[in-house]
């Protein structure tokens, strides 16, 4: 099961190198049911993970040119502000239980684990279904690109994904942005977002720093094989399958975690 752990962290790097996103969609549950993490840890471990790796693939695409500073800065003040405020206040004020239902005790955990089975239903459908065609011509949507920022950054916070199945239609369709200057953008904010939650975490868990950097290791790997196999794979085919894999996950943690 390590070894199967350590394929998946190699998984999360490679879909984040290849689509920009849907790799940090996995963090948590590898974290929870392989590694056997708590929840609430697994979504600080994940902010880790996700946000080194992401940085580092964001830096291939500022070399390419594939990065908007201008949107990556609006759209980060806002998200980057919001997830540093959910992880260093909002959730160390959340029990652990929450409430009972006769017998039943719902736990943060619980609630935490089908939010996220939830969150993969709706990436998994958006990397299936969605039809976003590429756009050339600048443009800028001041408001609704701060107000999405601010969600984003209370699922980044809650959550511990760093949201770049939500981010890249974001701005493509709100910015006007090509879609490979999409995909490098995304990346670099869902760096900072990641990043700034894990900085908001510190001395409110236990870090197990030699786990949490060998698996951020194998996931920086992973983006670095993911951006050479990018100019040989047809991206729009693996986003479906991966969509696919997403989706009969996000399945399995819903019915694993309520029945």
């Amino acid at each position: 099961m390590v070894i199967f752990g350590y394929l998946a962290s190699l998984l999360i790097g490679i879909s984040l190198g290849l689509i920009g996103g849907g790799g940090s969609i996995l963090t948590v549950p590898v974290l929870v049911y392989i590694f056997g993490i708590t929840p609430v840890l697994a979504t600080s471990y994940s902010l880790f993970i996700v946000g080194s790796t992401s940085l580092i693939g964001a830096y291939g695409s500022y070399r390419k040119g594939d990065v908007s500073f201008y949107t990556a800065v609006l759209f980060g003040l806002s998200s980057v502000i919001t997830v540093f405020v959910t992880r260093k206040f909002i959730i160390p004020a959340i029990p652990e239980q929450l409430f009972t239902l006769g017998h039943f005790t719902v736990t943060w955990s619980l609630v935490t684990m089908t939010l996220f089975a939830i969150l993969m239903l709706a990436a998994a459908l958006s990397m299936i279904f969605s039809k976003t065609k590429e756009h050339v011509v600048p443009g800028r949507n001041l408001f609704r690109l701060v107000l999405y920022g601010v969600g984003i950054g209370i699922v980044t916070g809650l959550l511990g994904a760093g949201g770049g199945f939500l981010l890249i239609p974001a701005l493509v369709m709100l910015v006007k942005l090509p879609m490979k200057k999409a995909v490098g953008t995304s990346l670099f904010i869902i760096a900072f977002n990641s990043l700034s939650g894990f900085l908001g975490d510190l001395g409110h868990y236990h870090i197990d720093w030699f786990f949490l950097l060998k698996i951020a290791l194998i996931a920086v790997v992973g983006i670095m094989l993911g951006g050479l196999l990018v100019p040989r794979i047809q991206g729009g085919k693996l986003k479906i399958v991966f969509g696919w894999f997403v989706l009969l996950m996000g399945v399995y943690i819903l019915v694993h975690e309520i029945i």
